[in-house]
């Protein structure tokens, strides 16, 4: 048998229970927002238009970029379709743009954990000692800032340690984005210290359609990002006759905030509200919610 991470059983989608998102919809679709903080003069990130180098001024003025502009961009575009979001944000943002924090708070958008910043700062690469210490730290952070605690999380960089889903269960986050790329429905794993006691919900995150692997790591264009998001939507609506799913979009301020980027963002996110008969706009956290309140029968146990 070759090693296995233990966390949840493998579950084939067409073997699964059918039940029904909120008022009988089939499609849940969300949106992630990732605003982030890289330190300056330190490695880490991937590089626009070139290998990634150990650090690059050029590469932090990129990411910077969201901050001052993308970010704002965003925000404007979604108080346009009327949308909210998930805002997946490094905690040092807290400290060196609040004022975009607040723009996305004051709209009533999620605030989703994502470590202090995505430079330097890998679960992956910090002692058990340390992570949980940071994972700690950041949940505090955030619920005296935001007036509520954060549910849920997504590793810096996609970056978990093999004691991640631990630290999340012991500091009472409900879901996690790390492990949900391998799905379109959420499900069940165990998580928490002390023999693992606690369950976490792994809820589904794209790879495949987040904007930085296709933009910058595949070079597609900024059409082509959209017509993928489109045709991702179209396609999964009409599966989702057969089965709930869950579609995820995962945006970048320095990214699709760029203006000739946003330009098809904005007409890939207008047909799908044009197309939206059946099709549920939650935040991230109303999907972990609402699949706690489905019948045990219904959900995939870990």
């Amino acid at each position: 048998m070759l090693p296995s991470h233990d966390r949840y059983r493998y579950s084939g989608i067409d073997t699964r229970p059918v039940y029904e998102w909120p008022d009988g919809k089939r499609l849940a679709v969300y949106i992630a927002v990732n605003v982030e903080h890289f330190p300056f003069g330190a490695g880490g990130g991937i590089d626009l238009d070139r290998e990634t180098k150990p650090w690059s001024q050029r590469s932090w003025m990129w990411r910077e970029y969201g901050n001052r502009v993308g970010g704002w961009r965003l925000a404007e575009l979604f108080d346009e379709l009327g949308i909210n979001v998930g805002v997946i944000v490094n905690a040092e943002n807290y400290e060196h743009s609040p004022e975009l924090v607040a723009r996305y708070r004051d709209r009533g958008d999620e605030m989703i954990g994502h470590g202090i910043s995505n430079g330097t700062e890998r679960p992956i690469d910090m002692s058990p000692e340390t992570e949980g210490r940071m994972t700690r730290e950041v949940t505090e952070m955030m619920t005296r800032v935001d007036g509520v605690r954060p549910e849920g999380w997504l590793s810096p960089y996609l970056t978990p340690s093999l004691q991640t889903p631990d630290y999340l269960v012991d500091n009472g986050y409900s879901y996690v984005l790390d492990w949900g790329t391998c799905d379109e429905q959420p499900f069940w794993m165990k998580g928490g210290s002390d023999g693992r006691r606690g369950r976490l919900l792994s809820m589904p995150y794209p790879i495949e359609l987040n904007d930085q692997p296709a933009i910058v790591g595949r070079r597609h264009t900024a059409e082509q990002y959209a017509d993928m998001l489109i045709d991702q939507f179209d396609e999964m609506k009409r599966r989702s006759r057969k089965a709930p799913l869950v579609f995820g979009m995962s945006l970048h301020t320095f990214i699709v905030g760029q203006p000739f980027r946003i330009v098809h963002l904005r007409r890939a996110l207008e047909h799908m509200r044009a197309n939206s008969e059946g099709v549920w706009w939650p935040l991230p956290r109303d999907i972990a919610r609402y699949y706690r309140t489905l019948p045990a029968s219904a959900q995939l146990s870990a």
